[in-house]
C-alpha cells in the first residue's frame, strides 16, 4: 500500500509556484495557502489575510495566481479557492495601498 499522499510532489509544486508571486500578495496584506490538489489536478487554495476578504479576489486568482500555476505545473487544469469573496459582499474591504 503507498502510504504517500497522494499529489504530494505537485502540491511541493504548486507550492513553489506560488512562492514567486507571494511577495506581491504580501505587500497587500495576503497570501494563499495550498489545501490539496485533487484527482482531476485542480489545485484548491485558501485565500489568507487581505486576499480573504478582498473583492478582487476573483480576479488575482484567476489572472495572477493560476497563471502562475499552470505555468509552473501545467498538469493542474485549474486553480479554485475555497473561501473566494464575491464581490457584492459587504464586508469585502479592498487592501490598503502604500505609495
Amino acid at each position: 500500500m503507498n502510504t504517500t499522499a497522494p499529489n504530494s510532489g505537485l502540491i511541493e509544486k504548486v507550492e513553489i509556484a506560488l512562492n514567486s508571486i507571494r511577495p506581491y500578495l504580501e505587500a497587500d496584506g495576503g497570501n494563499v495557502r495550498v489545501i490539496e490538489v485533487t484527482e482531476k489536478m485542480v489545485a484548491k487554495l485558501e485565500l489568507l489575510g487581505a486576499c480573504g476578504s478582498c473583492p478582487m479576489s476573483t480576479m488575482t486568482l484567476k489572472a495572477g495566481v493560476e497563471e502562475a500555476i499552470k505555468k509552473a505545473v501545467p498538469e493542474i487544469t485549474s486553480v479554485v479557492a475555497v473561501n473566494i469573496t464575491a464581490p457584492d459582499d459587504p464586508h469585502a474591504v479592498m487592501p490598503s495601498t502604500v505609495y
